[in-house]
């Protein structure tokens, strides 16, 4: 999990959030139609359900790569329009089956630069069981350690229902 001080020094840190940054209700997109290098497109969201929902979890299917060569692969990302989209809500967090926000080859990290700039948000990568989660909205909690200025930890993400 990264919180803005993973990009930007004086940002927010983990430690620095409240514990209720780490619970909430949550949405798994479902993008495992998407072939390598396809953009995550705002068609994909249903927007109703999204605004209800605290984190924004993508579901790519690329958990099931893990320990394979091509989870190195050119996984997709999310284009400009969902990435405004997500600004301009008011999530907790949004969260990806991959490694990271940014494409392989962006080494500039533009949309982690974008969604962390201004936004008290986590993002939290390397998710994995999204395809167990459903189409509606869960509970779920994501809680880090409580180190001091911690820019980046890992966490256990868990799904439950009401």
């Amino acid at each position: 999990m990264d919180p803005p001080a993973h990009i930007f020094a004086n940002r927010k840190t983990l430690d620095q959030f409240s514990p209720e940054q780490f619970i909430g209700k949550a949405l798994v997109v479902d993008c495992r139609d998407l072939k390598e290098g396809q953009a995550i497109t705002i068609d994909k969201i249903n927007i109703d359900k999204a605004k209800l929902s605290d984190f924004l979890f993508f579901n790519l299917g690329w958990d099931k790569r893990w320990n394979l060569e091509t989870y190195f692969n050119d996984y997709p990302c999310i284009d400009d329009t969902v990435l405004e989209f997500i600004l301009n809500s008011n999530f907790k967090g949004i969260g990806f089956d991959v490694m990271g926000l940014d494409p392989l080859r962006d080494n500039n990290l533009n949309r982690h630069k974008a969604l962390f700039k201004n936004t008290d948000i986590v993002n939290i990568e390397n998710l994995t069981n999204l395809d167990q989660c459903g189409n509606d909205l869960f509970w779920s909690s994501c809680f880090p350690l409580k180190i001091e200025n911690c820019e980046g930890f890992p966490i256990r993400a868990i799904a439950w229902y009401e």
